[in-house]
């Protein structure tokens, strides 16, 4: 005892069943438990019996030696849980020693578990109807966590924060069950950020008359990013790399010039985009501003728009396509006549994996289509190109690299909250249809009901959950034909519908001016989200025409995969996006993309593919690509042969082509060769 005695910084009473629970602290460590029984004498209450718990053991002590303790400790404390006829009693025998005591509020489970823990106004945490204190709150919570599956650090240390935020464990837990509770799952709000950037009146701009005419009609000042590249050369024919945020008009930045040179003769408009579904809208689009004034045509393939009998006019005065529709008509040598100007929209796709150096190839070979063509055709002044992105971590080097000037933006039209709620898959699709149905439910000072986009990870994904939503909403994916999807389109647009349920085919940019953005997934396939994709898709949440603030919801799932190839669950990896930073648009080539790209710019350039090379994004290994390509036998000298020609104007990678070849060769029939490289493409 002499040891403990000198330890003793707080001496803890608590009132029990029959006796009085002892805890003697020092620096916030328990040193002593032991239990107090008290006497009536003539001269008051004194010690009864004293015992010391040790090891889960009562171990008798002299009653005395609970009178050394007490003086020995740097203060006494009674718990207020104590009734007052028992205080009163400890009080009159403290007194007897001389030793004053103080009531205090603690925690009712520390002190049953022999620990001594003071709670205040600032620390106590309510549940179950009762205050305990920060520690057995967080057991508790850490209880209910286990339940839910494993958490990350970064998930633990948030939902400590709320907890610590709120003082109600009950809220917290009610969160963990799928509780729609906002001031909880706010993470944080990205602020409205307008600067202040003088418009430029269309009035003033030196457009051709039709075009001129058309623009007064429609407003009378460009958006600021419209006005920072006006100013900044983009009617001088000037290549342009726009950086801004979704929504803040950078798209009229690449008509303004293109539908101008086009009207004024300089050449024919290319408006490239990633996907299909995003072509197909743009080609709508376009049709309807300018179709009494040029001839607008589209190109997402080898040919032809299955659904709506347009087939691709290489002599158009607008072509709106996808990458690879473009990209398959330079590869098999069609003449796409004066190109005046080439917009590049999601030029971030740079960086994607199968997709960023066939973009990288692209630009280059547009670039090489545009010399040559300067070359042999006087009069034709060459091309204009502008690379648009709502996200870029590296603009400075992008812009460097595309050898454009950088017009940078940074406006937020309408704040966006974030928030983050705890799910699994079970419970997601029922927490977005409270989501949906309170998002419809309300209407901004602009007059628009409220609607939600919903991220999925599958085509299957998107049924499901849009079946499970109670107001009228539609899944929207590639796989849908083209119909479908214009009616989706049209159907939101006119509020029909509370909600979308998509994979990536909206985040690349088709315009649903949604108010809500709910991630059922932060995956999309087998991959997670980068947090330059993730930027891209929460940034569909809040338009300035039509809503007051966007909402962002992710519904994490703990410990949660999709896949056993995937190194970290979606609660680490929610974190990491909420926090990230955009990662750099680079193109990294691997010895399949060099032969791949190589290959093509031998097909469309011959002996000048070299520079071809030197020229894009990402560095390409040339010399070690020229000898695959020759020790393979797709090119003969610097010429393709009829297997490299065939394999490039199909977009096959070498090991596809091999596969083919092989099974060719073993007689199989065609349509199985087909089955078998798509089972093997999906297994991969």
């Amino acid at each position: 005892m002499s040891q403990q005695l000198a330890e003793v910084e707080t001496l803890f009473l608590h009132e029990a069943r029959s006796d009085y629970t002892v805890v003697a602290n020092r620096d916030g460590s328990r040193v002593l438990r032991g239990r107090l029984e008290l006497k009536e004498t003539s001269a008051g209450p004194r010690p009864g019996k004293f015992r010391v718990i040790r090891d889960g053991e009562d171990h008798p002590r002299q009653p005395g030696e609970f009178v050394d303790l007490a003086r020995a400790a740097g203060r006494i404390r009674i718990s207020e849980q104590t009734s007052p006829e028992s205080r009163t009693r400890l009080k009159a025998m403290l007194d007897g020693y001389q030793l004053e005591a103080t009531a205090v509020r603690t925690c009712r489970r520390c002190a049953n578990d022999g620990r001594y823990g003071p709670i205040t106004s600032e620390s106590a945490i309510e549940h179950n109807g009762e205050l305990i204190c920060r520690d057995c709150a967080r057991r508790e919570l850490e209880r209910e966590l286990s339940y839910k599956g494993e958490f990350t650090g970064a998930a633990e240390e948030r939902l400590e924060e709320l907890l610590y935020e709120s003082g109600d464990l009950d809220r917290i837990v009610n969160l963990l069950q799928g509780g729609l509770d906002p001031d909880l799952t706010k993470y944080d709000e990205v602020s409205a950020n307008v600067d202040d950037i003088s418009p430029v009146r269309t009035e003033d701009l030196d457009l051709h008359p039709d075009l001129s005419a058309h623009l007064q009609g429609r407003f009378e000042e460009l958006l600021p990013v419209q006005s920072l590249s006006v100013r900044n050369g983009l009617l001088d024919g000037k290549d342009q790399l726009v950086v801004s945020a979704t929504a803040t008009g950078k798209t009229l930045v690449g008509e303004l010039t293109g539908i101008d040179r086009a009207l004024k003769g300089d050449g024919k408009l290319l408006f490239l985009v990633p996907l299909v579904a995003l072509a197909n809208q743009k080609h709508e689009d376009f049709k309807d501003r300018y179709g009494d004034l040029l001839n607008v045509s589209i190109r997402v393939g080898s040919s032809r728009v299955n659904d709506d009998g347009n087939r691709f006019d290489p002599n158009a005065d607008v072509i709106v396509g996808t990458y690879e529709g473009i990209d398959h008509a330079l590869r098999t040598g069609k003449d796409l006549g004066d190109v005046g100007t080439v917009v590049i929209d999601e030029v971030h796709t740079l960086k994607e994996g199968e997709r960023g150096h066939r973009l990288d190839g692209l630009i280059s070979r547009l670039k090489y289509y545009s010399e040559n063509r300067m070359e042999t055709h006087s009069g034709y002044g060459g091309t204009q190109f502008v690379y648009l992105s709502a996200t870029v971590g590296n603009p400075e080097w992008l812009a460097e690299k595309l050898r454009a000037t950088l017009i940078e933006y940074e406006e937020r039209p309408v704040p966006i909250e974030r928030h983050v709620t705890f799910a699994d898959s079970r419970e997601k699709a029922d927490i977005a249809d409270k989501l949906v149905k309170r998002e419809f439910d309300t209407k901004s000072s602009k007059g628009y009901r409220g609607q939600t986009i919903i991220f999925t990870n599958s085509r299957r994904r998107c049924h499901e959950i849009s079946r499970k939503l109670r107001y009228d909403s539609a899944p929207y994916h590639a796989g849908l034909d083209y119909k479908r999807r214009k009616t989706v389109e049209r159907q939101f647009g006119n509020q029909d519908l509370s909600a979308v349920v998509t994979t990536a085919a909206l985040a690349a940019g088709v315009d649903f001016p949604a108010s809500q953005v709910i991630f059922d997934s932060l995956a999309m396939g087998i991959e997670w989200l980068s947090v330059q994709e993730f930027s891209q898709m929460l940034g569909r949440a809040g338009r300035p025409d039509y809503h007051d603030r966007g909402r962002v919801y992710l519904l994490v799932e703990p410990d949660g995969v999709y896949h056993n190839s995937m190194d970290r669950t979606e609660d680490e990896v929610a974190f990491t996006l909420l926090k990230g930073e955009m990662e750099d648009v680079a193109t990294h080539y691997d010895e399949t993309a060099a032969v791949e790209e190589t290959l093509a710019n031998v097909v469309v350039a011959g002996k000048k593919a070299k520079r071809l090379n030197d020229r894009m994004i990402g560095e390409v290994p040339t010399k070690h690509a020229v000898g695959k390509l020759l020790e393979w036998e797709f090119i003969d000298g610097f010429e393709p042969t009829p297997l490299g020609r065939g394999i490039t104007r199909h977009f096959l990678a070498p090991d596809e082509a091999f596969f083919m070849l092989d099974a060719i060769r073993k007689g199989t029939d065609p349509y199985q060769v087909v089955a078998d490289l798509q089972l093997r493409d999906d297994e991969e």
